[in-house]
């Protein structure tokens, strides 16, 4: 019996209800072979095993064999359920139990039920392809790269989950950078008019006549009067709000403290420990407390002496105002010029509040833009470590598989979300909206797009994307948004895979292979060293025997001891030569699929040998294998 170390494993599947009603399969370390007639449920059961497991792969691919596999379940399980004992490769041994419409349960093994997800934090993860999925894999990019990224799955799920969070940043800064944007815009517009402003007030102070340099003054302190009540008022708006936030988080620390640990952590086996990093905690919380505390009564003391000083300062205001009203009465020529004064010097001190705001809004737009630049350099780091492990990865494959197979991959060569971005943007500017789209990102790099699209550089887009003046200056028209641009900025440009088979003396993408090429190129890669089940639906489909025995065959002896292995097949080749710890038949009366036999291969050898083609010359190879 093979013994697995630091493998996923599948060890048991039952079912209730159905076509596989009272079904109960035990698999084991190794080569696990399903055999049988056609219609006995061995790829029900395969793809009960997907449904349960969850493991659909992401984008339409996978929504395409999601939306089969459900309609499967719901054909061959109706109100039954399906449980499947899965051990994780750090040997915790869980139930999974699901029935045709709910979600996957994870299970203790006395049926308790947990908190955890099948797909949550890589807690177990399986290989599965159906019948024909092999090949299919050669004609899919997207299925190619995902087939990379199960060699490393938990360092890919990682730096896909710290990906996720940078994005989550770079939302969150586009959102607070766009109304700013839009703001300073507004605010810029509206302070053009302040030299004008200025010089009106500046005309009316130079008008002559008596008592003019006495009225001019007076009406100078009379205009920073009210912008001195404006600052005052700024200056109470700030305390207060001041306050309102210490004294809302007064207590706010300790009380998040206490809804980390709750009782069973407290009262659990470690007790003492979590204990004391809470009454730790608890204590920070309460010096914490203190200081804001101290913090408000700073404040509120502030405000006091602002106070006094607000009123002492209205005080004057009022001796002025009466003084200036005097003054005007006493000069009634210059009452008309006051009156147009005072309201030309309202509206500067609008503008001067204007001005400083824009100040303010400018400097924190630098902060946004210098923020967000960080998170860019993140972002640019975490894609180049992702692409740089599945580079490693296709090396690895290339040198590990028998066959003359390489793969090789490029980074950000998918570009079809950013094709997808730009042609949606374009489609109202009357240009060949699709074609365009697609020439664009072929040469022309997100960051680098948004760069001449805020510069206004028909000419260098038109160069560089062969463009003509007209389309260059519509899409740059069109793509002239700035929530738009801090899009594009950042899409997701996906790294682009290619497995690749040697014919002859050339390299041919898998694309452009036969059936045949195709399964010949993808098999070997899947029968490579992993810490996940690998289940397969047929493996011998459109190959040939010669192929099985030299590629197949070799590849279940070189793996099956790092990796359990679950084949459905109707090649004697695969369970007789590639020895099968257990073979397990099935049969149906049509209606109904149960276990006819089950063991190794000499103990299932008549049924082997009855069901499956060419199994008498299969257990002839085999003994003249172990002859030698």
């Amino acid at each position: 019996m093979y013994e697995l170390k630091r493998c996923h494993r599948i060890k048991s599947l039952s079912v209730t209800g159905g076509f596989l009603d009272g079904l109960d399969i035990q698999f084991v370390d190794g080569l696990n072979c399903l055999i049988g007639h056609r219609g006995t449920g061995k790829t029900t059961i395969l793809e009960f095993v997907r449904y349960v497991l969850n493991e659909f792969q992401a984008g339409d691919v996978g929504q395409v064999c999601r939306r089969r596999v459900e309609s499967l379940v719901r054909q061959n399980l109706g109100d039954g359920r399906i449980r499947l004992t899965i051990q994780t490769k750090d040997g915790l041994e869980y139930i999974v139990d699901r029935t045709a419409t709910g979600n996957p349960l994870v299970l203790t093994m006395d049926g308790q039920p947990t908190d955890i997800t099948i797909n949550s934090g890589g807690i177990f993860s399986a290989d599965l392809f159906s019948q024909n999925e092999v090949e299919n894999i050669a004609d899919s990019p997207e299925s190619q790269l995902a087939l990379i990224d199960t060699f490393v799955a938990d360092e890919i799920a990682s730096l896909d989950t710290a990906i996720a969070e940078v994005h989550a940043k770079l939302q969150a800064n586009a959102k607070a950078m766009v109304p700013a944007q839009i703001t300073l815009a507004k605010l810029a517009d509206e302070l053009t008019t302040l030299k004008s402003v200025e010089d009106r007030i500046d005309k009316l102070a130079h008008v002559g006549g008596e008592n003019s340099d006495q009225m001019n003054l007076a009406q100078t302190h009379k205009a920073l009067r009210d912008r001195e009540t404006h600052a005052l008022g700024q200056a109470k708006q700030q305390l207060d709000q001041y306050i309102e936030w210490l004294c809302d988080a007064n207590g706010r620390f300790t009380a998040g403290v206490y809804s980390h640990f709750d009782d069973d952590v407290v009262n659990g086996p470690n007790g003492s420990i979590i204990q004391s990093i809470r009454t730790q905690m608890h204590q920070t919380g309460d010096e914490l407390d203190k200081l804001f505390q101290q913090a408000v009564a700073l404040l509120h003391q502030s405000q006091s002496e602002l106070a006094v000083k607000t009123q002492e300062l209205q005080g004057k205001h009022s001796e002025q105002e009466l003084a200036f009203r005097d003054l005007m009465t006493r000069h009634k020529e210059a009452q008309g010029q006051a009156t147009e004064r005072a309201q030309w010097e309202r509206k500067r001190s609008d503008l001067l509040n204007k001005q400083r705001q824009h100040k303010e809004l400018k400097d924190r737009l630098q902060t946004l833009q210098s923020e967000r630049q960080t998170h860019i350099d993140q972002l640019t780091e975490l894609r180049d470590q992702r692409f740089n492990l599945r580079l490693s990865v296709a090396q690895q494959i290339t040198n590990a598989v028998s066959s003359p197979v390489r793969v090789r991959i490029a980074q950000d060569e998918n570009r079809e979300q950013y094709v997808s971005l730009l042609a949606d943007a374009l489609k109202h500017a009357s240009i060949n909206h699709n074609q365009v789209a697609r020439r664009i990102a072929k040469v022309v790099a997100p960051s680098e797009l948004v760069a001449l699209v805020q510069q206004l550089d028909i000419h260098s887009l038109q160069k560089q994307s062969t463009l003509n003046e007209n389309q260059a200056e519509k899409v740059i028209n069109a793509l002239n948004d700035t929530e738009l641009l801090l899009k594009i900025e950042i899409v997701d440009l996906i790294d682009l895979p290619r497995i690749e088979l040697k014919d002859g003396d050339h390299w041919k993408d898998s694309l452009s292979l036969s059936t045949g090429q195709k399964c010949t190129t993808i098999l070997p890669i899947l029968l490579l060293d992993s810490e996940n089940p690998l289940l397969i639906d047929q493996p011998e489909d459109n190959l040939d025997n010669r192929f099985i025995y030299d590629t197949v065959v070799e590849g279940i002896h070189r793996v099956k001891t790092n990796r359990q292995l679950i084949l459905i097949t109707h090649n004697p080749n695969i369970p007789v030569l590639g020895d099968a710890t257990r073979v397990l038949v099935l049969t149906s009366d049509g209606s109904q699929s149960r276990l006819l036999n089950q063991g190794d291969v000499d103990t299932c050898k008549p049924e082997i040998i009855n069901l499956l083609e060419g199994g008498e010359e299969a257990f002839a190879q085999r003994r003249e294998r172990y002859a030698r």
